[in-house]
Order: C-alpha cells, then structure tokens, then sequence
C-alpha cells in the first residue's frame, strides 16, 4: 500500500511539478507533509536545506530521501521513478512535436498564465515556513537571531544573487561552529556553577 501512495504522490508531483525542481518543492509539501503526513514539517525543512547544499536538482533528492524513509532504498527507487519516468517520457514524444509548440501561441499562453500560479504557490510555501520558524522560536534573543537570519538571506539571495546552495552550505557551517561554540560555554557554565 505504502508503495503504491508512493508512486502516486511522486507521480503527481513528476506530472504537476510544470517548471523544474524549485516548483515542484511545494508539490512534494503538500503531498509527503499535508496529505500523507510521511515527514513533518520540520524534516521537511531541514531535508530541504540540507538537499540544497548537495548537487543535483533537489525534488530527486527530496523524492529520495521520503521514500527511503518509508520503505528503504525500494521505497527511494520507486518515488524516484514515478516522479522521473513520466516525464522523461512524454518529453521524448513531445520532441517530436516541439518545433510546432515552440511557435503556438497556445502554449504560449499556458506558459504565461501557469507561471503566476507557481510564484503563489512558493510564496505560500514560503510564509508557512517564516511563520513556523517564528513560532518555534523561544525567547526574545531566538525571535532576534530568525528575524536577522531571514534579513541577511534576502540580502545575500536578492540584492548579491548569491547561490542558494553556498549560501546554505555557508550558514550550516557557521551554525555549526557556533553551536559547538555555545554547547561549549554553557557546559564550562554548569561546570564553574557546580565547582562553586
């Protein structure tokens, strides 16, 4: 049964995911997150940072990822395949045709009208996420640090066009840094409470 809601939430997704991997992103939420409850909305945050800062496009390695989480690595190649085959093989068939669609004013025109559909949908996805993030912050210095981190990725993605992946390898790395750092201090802390 697993199986089979696999294939057909990543065949959804492979079919309905117009436009690439960033599009798809929202797809794979509403689907493994909303409808099947697979991951939470936290792994799903944490799988799509960390899928960032790997190669290749991300709705393959979120794909992987969810279904090797449900059924190993025959759950990863089943969620994989129905996302990829699909649409590997209608773009076969559609090559046979694209000379005509690349002039159609038809398939110009679902391409202009579909494009506002995908930006709502990430910018829902998006503000899902900000307000998440917010609530999960305790404490006024956390609500500080979520509000300056959200500044400083608009900084560097928008004005500095800086790559999404760096600047999520970049930020894992200083985040690590400086959660060892704090780790470090809190327990000398309790270790100079406990000697006193």
């Amino acid at each position: 049964m697993v199986y089979w809601q696999l294939f057909l939430a990543f065949f959804r997704i492979g079919i309905f995911g117009y436009g690439g991997g960033p599009t798809m992103v929202p797809l794979i939420h509403s689907e493994c997150v909303k409808r099947y409850k697979w991951v939470t909305d936290e792994e799903f945050a944490d799988n799509y940072a960390l899928g960032n800062t790997l190669p290749g496009p991300i709705a393959t390695k979120m794909a992987a990822y969810i279904g090797y989480k449900q059924k190993g690595w025959l759950g990863a190649t089943v969620a994989i395949s129905a996302m990829v085959f699909p649409v590997l093989i209608l773009m076969v068939v559609l090559m046979q045709f694209v000379n005509t669609l690349k002039t159609s004013s038809t398939v110009r025109g679902m391409i202009d009208a579909i494009q506002p559909v995908i930006a709502v949908m990430m910018v829902v996805m998006t503000y899902e996420f900000c307000t998440k993030g917010w609530k999960d912050s305790v404490g006024t210095k956390q609500k500080q640090g979520f509000v300056a981190m959200l500044v400083i990725s608009i900084i560097a993605l928008v004005p500095f066009a800086l790559h999404p992946g760096l600047f999520v390898a970049i930020t894992l790395v200083v985040a690590f840094f400086y959660s060892t750092w704090h780790a470090n201090r809190q327990k000398k802390q309790r270790i100079g409470k406990g000697a006193s």
